[in-house]
């Protein structure tokens, strides 16, 4: 069930959010959408979902049309959660998923499932006001997920959640692309999206200014990254021709070179200057082609 935008285009007024969008998203993989606050990514999932009509352009699953009427086959985590704050958990994802066609009997069975992997058993008869954030979050994604999606759309899944809720989130994302569901999320966070997603696409303004398999972007991108980690100031390698970037550390430093060939001139420039602990030659992180693209770092 693969997901196609065709020049999609959606404007509020004289406002462009999005610009002749083309994506292709592949069937039962994870994939990612990057962009700064107002890029676009939020209102082309609601396009998606058919809560907004887009402007121009056409949307097709699986080569069929995709809307409101597929609201059973598609999961939805919003940035803003919107979850009944004095309902018992119990009660609403049950509500929830009886909208999308699931027994009670199933829906209280899956319930149970997801509340103990996530370690929050008790949780289910307690209001929603009562938990903290970061289990808030844990119920919304269950919410999303719980009548078994073909399709699942993730705005922001990890924001505000510590780094063990993280770990136990990306798991449940990656088991769930493993048995068949197809995954498009949102990430402030370039480090999950490179660790999740196969392929990708850059939002600038509504517009992708990358697009593609993750391997090939960072092939084509074509400057490399060396960290050096040495006993001795090496300060004087920013004035190595063919070095873009200089970043120091406490011990060594961080390059951006041009090209593969320019590392074996830093390589001479270091021996014997002193101790060179580590030299490593890395793959140009999403980070790195984010900065050039969009011209901002984010985080």
């Amino acid at each position: 069930m693969t997901l196609r935008l065709h020049n999609v285009t959606k404007k509020f007024g004289s406002f462009t959010a999005v610009d002749h969008l083309s994506l292709e998203i592949p069937e039962k993989q994870i994939f990612g959408f990057l962009g700064a606050n107002g890029a676009g990514k939020t209102t082309t999932f609601r396009m998606i979902l058919g809560l907004l009509d887009q402007t121009g352009g056409t949307i097709t699953w699986n080569d069929g049309d995709i809307g409101y009427d597929q609201s059973h086959l598609i999961g939805y985590l919003p940035e803003e959660r919107g979850l009944y704050p004095k309902l018992k958990v119990q009660d609403q994802l049950v509500y929830l998923a009886k909208l999308r066609g699931m027994p009670k009997s199933a829906s209280i069975k899956e319930l149970e499932y997801w509340l103990d992997r996530f370690k929050v058993p008790d949780y289910r008869n307690k209001k929603v006001e009562e938990l903290s954030k970061g289990n808030q979050q844990k119920i919304q994604f269950i919410s999303a997920v719980l009548h078994k999606p073909n399709l699942l759309i993730l705005d922001e899944p990890f924001s505000g959640l510590d780094p063990v809720n993280v770990e136990m989130l990306k798991e449940a994302v990656v088991d769930l692309k493993e048995s068949g569901t197809s995954i498009v999320f949102s990430s402030h966070r370039m480090e999950h999206v490179e660790e999740l997603c196969e392929h990708l696409c850059i939002l600038h303004h509504g517009t992708p200014v990358v697009h593609g398999q993750l391997k090939e972007i960072k092939r084509s991108f074509g400057k490399k990254n060396i960290r050096v980690h040495a006993d001795f100031d090496t300060r004087y390698l920013e004035s190595v021709s063919g070095v873009t970037k200089y970043r120091p550390l406490t011990e060594g430093c961080e390059l951006q070179i041009k090209n593969e060939e320019v590392s074996q001139e830093i390589f001479r420039e270091l021996s014997g200057k002193g101790f060179v602990r580590t030299f490593n030659l890395e793959e140009p992180t999403l980070n790195d082609i984010f900065i050039e693209k969009v011209g901002a770092s984010y985080e």
